[in-house]
């Protein structure tokens, strides 16, 4: 016969403990939770939750697998129309073992076995962020001086500018209407204000204006 990967092997042959698995997973999703020895509990856990899991795929494939190990159709619809669907928002985790103390008798380690329903999911803990490589990390404050550095040499050059050429920034004012034709008027008026002030001058002299 071929050695049993895990443990002690059930029963006589593999075919003999393939079928006792089979009959415990039947009453296990049959009844909802099964008394029986400690070994027999551990084996039926993974079939039994690999079960479920075909079950929560709701398709004909998935249902035509687990008939291969459960055989009783009655079951089998409990199995994918009440147990699949309260265990739509686990991923795993399906049943519970609780060891019970040894039987009477041969002193075997005895356990009950149940299916985990109506019980809340637990929140899902946060994955902590990736830390950045420390080249990454070094180079990031480097930058952030360098550009400071930079914005503060440019503020500064700005202002000397503003300070050396403050009439250079300020817009030309431009006449409005009106406003030139008073510009030459003023200007005619002061050069015959002066043509008359030199021909004042040249009264008193005796001479005329022209003349130098």
């Amino acid at each position: 016969m071929p050695t049993p990967t895990k443990g002690h092997r059930l029963g006589g042959s593999p075919a003999h403990e393939r079928h006792i698995l089979a009959n415990l997973a039947t009453a296990l999703f049959q009844h909802g939770r099964i008394t029986t020895t400690e070994a027999k509990a551990r084996r039926l856990r993974p079939v039994a939750e690999r079960l479920i899991t075909f079950a929560k795929r709701g398709d004909l494939h998935a249902r035509r697998h687990v008939l291969t190990v459960v055989t009783d159709k009655g079951v089998v619809h409990q199995l994918f129309t009440e147990i699949a669907p309260e265990f739509s928002e686990r991923d795993g985790g399906y049943t519970r073992i609780t060891k019970i103390g040894p039987r009477k008798g041969d002193n075997a380690a005895m356990a009950v076995i149940e299916l985990v329903r109506g019980e809340p999911v637990a929140a899902k803990p946060r994955r902590r962020a990736r830390r950045a490589p420390a080249e990454t990390t070094a180079a990031a404050p480097a930058r952030g001086t360098a550009a400071a550095a930079e914005a503060e040499v440019e503020a500064t050059e700005a202002a000397a500018e503003a300070d050396e050429a403050p009439e250079a920034r300020q817009a030309p004012v431009v006449p409005e209407e009106g406003e030139a034709e008073d510009v030459d008027d003023l200007a005619a008026r002061d050069i015959a204000e002066s043509d008359e002030d030199d021909a004042e001058a040249g009264d008193e002299d005796g001479k005329p204006a022209g003349d130098a």
